[in-house]
């Protein structure tokens, strides 16, 4: 599985009183490692959905945390596709503390390709082989 790597800081805002980093956040990390991982083979959000009429809707989600990531800590999100075809395409993430390699959580996000109704549809031909689909 061809994977690619975010590194970014935990920020303040992302942490309770005690700086430990809310669990709602690690989906958001997974959102931004999914949307580098797109760009890093050539494919931005934004020209899906404005030139072609296809997004991503989210058809499930699921994360298992390890152990809590803090204030400043600098993190790495590893992002590779595991599961795709024509109509869905799965994510998996291992978001873990990039300073001493510890696994903080691990995750995927299930999503089906839709137009702009918000109908199923196929992922455009030319695309498939970015993602190895069928």
């Amino acid at each position: 599985m061809q994977t690619y790597e975010t590194t970014f800081r935990v920020r303040y805002a992302e942490t309770d009183q005690m700086g430990v980093v809310y669990y709602a956040n690690y989906f958001v990390w997974m959102e931004v490692g999914r949307v580098e991982y797109c760009r890093s083979i050539g494919i931005l959000y934004r020209d899906l959905e404005k030139e072609l009429g296809v997004g991503l809707a989210v058809a499930g989600a699921d994360c298992r945390y390890l152990y809590p990531a803090r204030y400043d800590d600098l993190i790495r999100v590893r992002t590779g596709v595991s599961e795709a075809g024509p109509r869905m395409l799965t994510f998996s993430y291992e978001i873990e503390n990039a300073e001493s390699g510890r696994t903080l959580a691990k995750g995927h996000t299930k999503h089906v390709f839709v137009d702009r109704a918000m109908k199923p549809c196929k992922l455009p031909k030319e695309f498939r082989p970015l993602f190895e689909t069928e």
